[in-house]
């Protein structure tokens, strides 16, 4: 998952009131339930020592927070009686609700709750050209549309050499049709930096596309089988379908993606004939490594004892401890002790890296049990040992 969105708190100083809280839905008791449950939230934080000011702020979005029709959640994340950032959940916290005050945001919880899954962009396609749509996170975007030849379009079925000339002729529009959708796709994915692409409606003219996309487009397609350009019957079976098939390419390349950082992981975590690894585990290997900006994947397994262990942070993402005395500093705040996940993760969105959940893959059967040791490892942007030559900032994320 990228955090880039995490910027308005990541500097910021606290102590911070995270919530995860499960949206209402459109019930004839909502409100009531609604309004039991942002009180009941605001008693835990209050509990935990949170100022008036902050529980009034993090209450007030709550009870604001719309009806639903399908099961989600919000997370907030408040500081000096201010809600600084809210984020949609895809699926509701464990409980109805979490609730934590603490020096850092708590945002490990985003990694499994938010929809992580890379955004796609949808081709619905048929022989006179496409509708374009970008979908993710955000829900559905249209992002434009190609308008291709209209004539000649329909074969016919004569064999004489005037209609053999013919059908040629209808072939080449189709094929000049489908080059024409390709370059669109490629020009709107640079655009939109969607990491999934998939092409829905006309069969023939499906693979027609597909094989016109340059190689690296190509594979990231995937080749619906549901989904039609403009009204038709059944649209709206087809539009649910088509919807699933989409999720499913989404959730499927996320998977993948995790699958092959972690085998990234296993592979660097062995050291080379010079002696040096590329990956880190264990809570002082990590801050080491968030010190020095070494850190391209935070790999983080949710059940990890070593997420509840304290390290020691200041003001800034980049300094945290082990010990105490090596966050002090001359002139700057008192460092403050707080969670391992919770200064990785700041160290790592900071920085650029990728934070991954690993959590998912435990039932995959070729993820070795246990991995990361203690529940967070790192691929590193290069290994112990040193920067690279040249002093060169080193490295870069990594891909699947």
């Amino acid at each position: 998952m990228e955090l880039g969105f995490l910027s308005p708190i990541l500097d910021r100083p606290g102590p911070w009131a995270s919530v995860y809280f499960d949206t209402p839905l459109a019930t004839e008791d909502a409100a009531a339930r609604h309004e039991l449950g942002a009180r009941e939230a605001c008693e835990q934080l209050k509990g935990q020592g949170a100022d008036d000011r902050t529980c009034r702020a993090v209450y007030d979005a709550l009870v604001a927070l719309p009806r639903t029709s399908r099961p989600s959640g919000r997370a907030l994340f408040a500081t000096g009686g201010e809600v600084v950032l809210a984020r949609d959940l895809a699926v509701p916290p464990p409980g109805g609700a979490q609730v934590t005050w603490g020096p850092l945001p708590h945002t490990t919880p985003l990694l499994d709750l938010m929809d992580a899954a890379p955004t796609c962009l949808v081709a619905r396609v048929d022989r006179t050209g496409a509708d374009l749509e970008l979908r993710g996170p955000f829900g559905v975007r249209e992002v434009g549309q190609v308008q291709g030849e209209e004539r000649p379009l329909h074969m016919t079925p004569s064999i004489s050499w005037r209609e053999r000339h013919f059908q040629n002729s209808v072939e080449n529009t189709w094929d000049r049709n489908a080059a024409l959708i390709a370059e669109e796709l490629r020009k709107r994915r640079a655009e939109t930096g969607a990491e999934l692409v998939v092409l829905a409606g006309d069969g023939r003219e499906c693979h027609a596309v597909q094989d016109r996309l340059a190689p690296e487009l190509r594979e990231l397609s995937v080749l619906a089988g549901h989904g039609v350009r403009g009204a038709g019957r059944n649209q709206a079976r087809s539009e649910r379908m088509l919807e699933e098939e989409v999720e499913a390419a989404r959730a499927e390349r996320l998977r993948r993606h995790a699958a092959a950082v972690m085998e990234q992981f296993q592979a660097r975590r062995v050291p080379t004939d010079d002696g040096r690894v590329g990956a880190a585990e264990g809570v002082p290997a990590l801050v080491d490594a968030a010190r020095e900006h070494r850190i391209a994947a935070l790999l983080v397994r949710p059940d990890g004892p070593d997420l509840h262990r304290e390290v020691w942070v200041g003001d800034e993402p980049d300094q945290v401890a082990v010990r105490r005395g090596d966050v002090r500093s001359p002139g700057r705040p008192e460092p403050v002790s707080a969670r391992a996940d919770d200064a990785l993760v700041r160290a790592a969105a900071a920085t650029g890296a990728e934070v991954i959940s690993v959590g998912p893959l435990a039932d995959e059967p070729n993820t070795p049990e246990g991995l990361p040791v203690g529940g967070l490892g790192a691929l590193l942007r290069w290994p112990y040992g040193g920067p690279p030559a040249q002093g060169a900032t080193g490295g870069q994320p990594p891909t699947a």
